[in-house]
Formats: structure tokens, sequence, C-alpha cells
């Protein structure tokens, strides 16, 4: 079973995916993840990287895609869930693409609706917690704003999908990952 949760920055992607991996014994795919790990190792790709996140920018579609790309081909890696990827309708057809090269399927997509002030909240709460680069008030809100203008496209994308479903992530970690564990049967 592969699963897409997609939602505004903050929304709870990386948490719901983290609590599916437990679940459902998969690999969570995590593009800010694969992203971080490239600046922290220093490398070319990362100082590009980093200097998109800097400035609130999502990073160029073709480094993600090639990050993605050994991963989606990797056989012990079957049953995946997308945290935080697709972000636009290009992404989304090339992880159609490249799922389709490997014989595989999205069967769940789960939107995590979240409005902007509890963003900005849990953004506020996180950096204390995890102390992310990222997680400045004034990037996160340029952030939004281009999740807004970029991805919302993708609802539309992945709407008539039999497996599509949204969720309102403003609640409780709990009551979010109950709601999808019924839809999932899990």
């Amino acid at each position: 079973m592969n699963i897409i949760i997609f939602g505004p920055p903050g929304a709870g992607k990386g948490t719901q995916a983290k609590i599916l991996v437990e679940k459902l014994n998969s690999f969570q795919v995590s593009t800010g993840d694969m992203l971080r790990d490239e600046i922290k190792k220093d490398t070319e790709i990362g100082k590009k990287i980093l200097n998109n996140m800097d400035d609130g920018k999502f990073v160029d579609d073709e480094i993600v895609n090639k990050l993605l790309e050994k991963i989606i081909f990797d056989p012990k890696k079957n049953k995946l869930i997308f945290d935080g990827y697709p972000r636009t309708v290009n992404q989304a057809k090339n992880l159609e693409s490249l799922l389709n090269k490997s014989n595989k399927k999205i069967n769940y997509i789960f939107f995590l609706n979240v409005d902007k002030d509890s963003i900005i909240k849990r953004i506020e709460k996180r950096k204390i917690l995890e102390k992310r680069s990222d997680d400045d008030a004034s990037i996160i809100l340029k952030r939004y704003d281009i999740y807004m203008r970029e991805t919302k496209p993708i609802l539309d994308f992945y709407s008539s999908h039999k497996g599509f479903h949204e969720i309102d992530g403003s609640h409780e970690i709990d009551e979010i990952s109950s709601k999808i564990g019924v839809i999932l049967n899990v």
C-alpha cells in the first residue's frame, strides 16, 4: 500500500507519516528529510537546497526527482508513505510516472487541511522543540503563501482519485491518526 500525505507546512504530515510507518511497516519518503540530509552532508546539492530554503522557496523539481527515484526503485521499499510530496501538479505527474515504471501505484491520498493561524502556532512550537532552521515565522508565512498558490492545484489533480480523503488537520494528533486509521482499516 502506497500513501500520499500532503498539506501546508506545519500541517502534521511528518507526524502522521511516522505513525503510519509504525502501523503499516512502511517506509516514509520525506522529501524534507531527504533535503535536510543533503544539507547536513554539505553536498553541492545541499548548498543549493539551503539557499532555496533560506529564501522560503521550494527546491527545484529536478533535485527532488533524482532523490526520489532512488527510493522508488529500491526493491526493499515496496510500501511507501510520501510525506510532503508532491507539492505541484508537475511533481504529481512525475511521481505517477515513476510509480508506473516501478509497477507501483498510490492507494490513498490524505490532504491535511489546516488554516494559516494554526500553522503559525504549530511552527512556533516546533521551532522550540525541534530547532529546525526553516521554522522562522516569516519564512513559514512565505512558504504557506507559496503552498496555497502552487500546491493547492493538486487538490484538483487528486480529488477524483478513489482513495482521496480531506481531513481537518487542525485537530489533535491522536484524533487525526484515528480518522486516517478508520479509512485505512488499521
